[in-house]
């Protein structure tokens, strides 16, 4: 994904002379050296100071340029998140934030660099729109969206190699959930790299006889509503995963869509409401509830719940 955003970068730097890119001193992490490369006299490096790249970004967009801004998404979330919030959303400036390392995918450098918090601090803004793409192509797709967007854009990026999911068919659009996959009997809802494992999930559980649908949430914000609740009316029971608290992000957000929409069972499949520990990846994914056993064992979970308030009901 790293390399994805780099190539894509460069390319919407060629398309739009007005793309300014800055760093807080990154972008050798998130490959934003490659825009560096191709036009030095529209790359700047801020240095160490996270506060700084928010407010200069915000001057670049006033000036009508279309600042992509880069640092770590924990960096982003809670030592630059008071420019975030008074400088980029209450003024409406049209920044873009790409949050490198989100999640725990900054594995190795601990609890204070994984950022598990930053759907729900984002989407809370007002004016803010919170992206979380799946996989390269995804991401490379969003990318002149999130430049023409009017309005601060924060936008998550994965440090790790991630599943290549989509061909050139996929034409994501912001605000837009994505079915992959039908289901009759539950809805597995998940975003960025969980939408692979939520795939899996579904392969294992129609060899169970349960019947799950895939619904790829790229947005978080603007919530694509109408999926939602269509989901919950076609299978009558839904799960969330995301790479994330249970506290605030993705399932939180569809939770509060059903309690005034569709009362249907939910089951979140996330970060249990605790820091993480360090270590390889696709071990910290499973050990911190987020293993395709996790997904599967919340939709058996919906499913008999929603069967047990049926019976009830005839009962």
């Amino acid at each position: 994904m790293r390399k994805a955003h780099g190539e894509a970068l460069v390319s919407l730097g060629r398309e739009n002379p007005k793309v300014v890119v800055l760093s807080a001193d990154v972008s050798n992490s998130d490959h934003s050296y490659m825009f560096a490369e191709a036009f030095p006299e529209r790359f700047f490096n801020v240095g160490i100071a996270e506060q700084a790249l928010v407010d200069i970004s915000v001057g670049f967009a006033i000036s009508g340029m279309v600042p992509f801004a880069h640092t770590f998404a924990a960096f982003f979330a809670t030592r630059a998140l008071e420019m975030v919030r008074t400088h980029a959303c209450y003024g409406g400036a049209r920044i873009k934030m790409m949050a490198a390392y989100a999640g725990i995918s900054d594995s190795f450098d601990g609890p204070t660099h994984h950022c598990i918090i930053d759907l729900a601090v984002m989407r809370s803004l007002p004016n803010m729109t919170v992206l979380v793409p799946s996989d390269p192509r995804s991401l490379m797709r969003f990318l002149p969206q999130i430049a023409s967007w009017d309005g601060p854009v924060y936008c998550r990026l994965n440090r790790n190699e991630v599943p290549v999911l989509f061909d050139d068919s996929y034409h994501p659009e912001i605000g837009r959930a994505i079915p992959l996959r039908d289901g009759a009997d539950v809805t597995l809802i998940a975003c960025g790299i969980t939408v692979s494992r939520a795939l899996q999930a579904a392969e294992r559980l129609a060899a169970q006889g349960i019947q799950a649908g895939v619904l790829e949430m790229h947005t978080i914000k603007p919530l694509d509503v109408d999926a939602v609740v269509g989901a919950a009316e076609t299978t009558g029971a839904l799960v969330t995963v995301e790479e994330h608290s249970v506290v605030g992000g993705l399932g939180a957000a569809v939770a509060e869509v059903l309690c005034d929409r569709a009362l249907v069972p939910l089951r979140r499949v996330g970060i249990q409401d605790r820091f993480t520990n360090t270590g390889p990846y696709d071990t910290l994914l499973d050990r911190y509830g987020l293993a395709v056993e996790d997904i599967t064992a919340a939709a058996e979970s919906a499913v008999r719940t929603k069967t047990g308030s049926s019976t009830e009901r005839r009962v």
